[in-house]
């Protein structure tokens, strides 16, 4: 289960979905969103046996580097909350802590970019497509949030 777990968190910031960080939340079924998510996505992209195999290896030469940086996205998140709530909060205290939110992302983004330059080989020019179209729908579906939160502002 970890290892899934784990593989399912990689491939969906990997491919570069988004860049966002699982939730901790389960399903029903014991499944978090980022699993369903990983497997919906093996399946659209209909990644052979082979495909899924090399990017699982790639994946495991990359955990190493790549779980620490996940902590510390998280453990920057948290500490960004903190300052928000924090009696006596202030625009420096919490301008320094988003600072240190914008650092671990950076460094969170560049070994994406590192992974996904390993893993891209190994998908087609097809899939490749594909993954750039869920990209898309993904902004566009959150320029429609962003829309829709505006309006209802706006009232």
């Amino acid at each position: 289960m970890k290892t899934t777990k784990w593989l399912s968190i990689t491939v969906a910031a990997a491919l570069n979905l988004g860049g966002w960080m699982a939730t901790p939340s389960l399903a029903a079924d014991g499944t978090a969103p980022h699993e369903r998510i990983a497997h919906r996505l093996a399946e659209k992209l209909n990644l052979t046996g082979d495909q899924k195999a090399q990017i699982r290896a790639v994946l495991k030469g990359e955990k190493d580097v790549l779980l620490p940086l996940l902590g510390q996205m998280h453990d920057a998140r948290i500490a960004l909350r903190a300052a928000i709530h924090a009696d006596g909060a202030n625009e420096t205290s919490v301008r320094a802590a988003a600072a240190r939110v914008g650092a671990a992302e950076g460094d969170l983004a560049v070994e994406r970019m590192k992974i996904y330059g390993k893993i891209a080989p190994i998908l087609t020019d097809e899939q490749r497509r594909q993954i750039s179209d869920f990209e898309q729908r993904a902004d566009t579906f959150v320029d429609g949030v962003i829309a829709r939160a505006g309006e209802r502002l706006g009232d």
